[in-house]
């Protein structure tokens, strides 16, 4: 089984009084844009992993039997806190794992599945996305890697991963950098397509 953990604990600190997965992009709060992306692709599980405001967060994504929750309640320690919250629930026995930001809207079930395929074959350790020399997320990892994200530390994410393994990373073409693009301030909710 290859499984999602969609990262959905932050406090959104740049969008000051709001949290910025329950706000609106394009008609529907900007967490299920990502998490649509997932449940389209042929990802088994998707390990949604909430922190902060988190019953508020949960209210606003849509049910479906691919989605497990899990708490960070250390979200505060950053970014590899729900990394390594999310990893609980990924075994040894599963072939693999992606990691997804849901601040990311631009993200394609495409995509996801390029990496997925990926995955599936076992050649590499890293699957990660490249556009021209830029490297974004999503991420995804064979499980044979999971004890190397436990010395994982704070506000560091997947790609920490990708430069220390980078010799046994497969870099996965995209069309677009915008794949890549992620909402963090007032203005970037009024981006259009």
């Amino acid at each position: 089984m290859i499984k999602a953990i969609l990262l959905a604990a932050g406090k959104s600190k740049r969008l000051k009084s709001e949290n910025k997965l329950i706000k609106k992009f394009k008609n529907k709060a900007l967490i299920n844009h990502s998490l649509q992306a997932l449940l389209k692709s042929k990802v088994e599980k998707i390990i949604i992993v909430l922190g902060y405001q988190n019953k508020e967060v949960k209210k606003v994504i849509k049910k479906n039997k691919k989605n497990i929750f899990v708490l960070n309640k250390k979200f505060r320690l950053g970014m590899s806190s729900s990394i390594n919250t999310g990893l609980k629930k990924i075994s040894k026995k599963d072939k693999g794992f992606i990691i997804v930001q849901s601040d990311m809207p631009f993200i394609k079930t495409s995509d996801i599945n390029k990496i997925y395929n990926s995955i599936s074959k076992k050649r590499y350790l890293v699957h990660a996305l490249k556009f021209k020399n830029k490297i974004g997320n999503p991420i995804g990892f064979d499980s044979s890697v999971l004890t190397k994200f436990k010395r994982m530390k704070g506000d560091v994410g997947a790609k920490f991963m990708v430069k220390r393994l980078n010799n046994n990373t497969n870099f996965i073409k995209v069309l677009s950098k915008k794949v890549f693009k992620d909402l963090d301030l007032r203005k970037d909710f009024n981006l259009l397509g």
